[in-house]
């Protein structure tokens, strides 16, 4: 088994928030003017969508590795349909370009190997569950 910890915190005098994991981070916000967001950085659905598409991204890069095909170009555009109230995410559609230095690369086996694999989308699609709990500061 594996763990993941990200941590977010408040950015003071902003209302947005900054996340990080070891040394990569990102700043989270919601849209100037909604709800007292600036811009400042992405929202929780365009997020969710980086994550999908990011993940998918990498996957496609471990799957070529280990298929030994080299890629030329990686494009990676994710959709995620929101609907309801509370809005939630209904579906999310991820179109893929991909280019191999080889022109008889399974590039067709790459993907569907990268889709069997890809540890975000599957995720989702099994219904992940989310438990929130209040903590103190640390």
């Amino acid at each position: 088994m594996t763990t993941m910890t990200v941590k977010l915190r408040g950015i003071p005098e902003t209302e947005a928030s900054i996340g990080w994991a070891g040394s990569h981070s990102i700043t989270v916000d919601r849209p100037e003017g909604k709800a007292g967001g600036r811009g400042l950085g992405f929202n929780g659905g365009q997020l969710l969508g980086l994550a999908i598409g990011g993940c998918f991204c990498n996957d496609l890069y471990y799957v070529a590795y280990e298929m030994g095909i080299r890629l030329a170009s990686v494009a990676v555009d994710v959709t995620v349909t929101f609907d309801g109230n509370p809005l939630l995410a209904t579906s999310a559609a991820v179109q893929v370009a991909i280019e191999s230095i080889d022109e008889s690369a399974d590039l067709d086996g790459l993907l569907q190997r990268a889709q069997a694999s890809s540890t975000v989308s599957n995720s989702i699609s099994q219904g992940v569950p989310v438990r929130i709990s209040k903590s103190s500061f640390s």
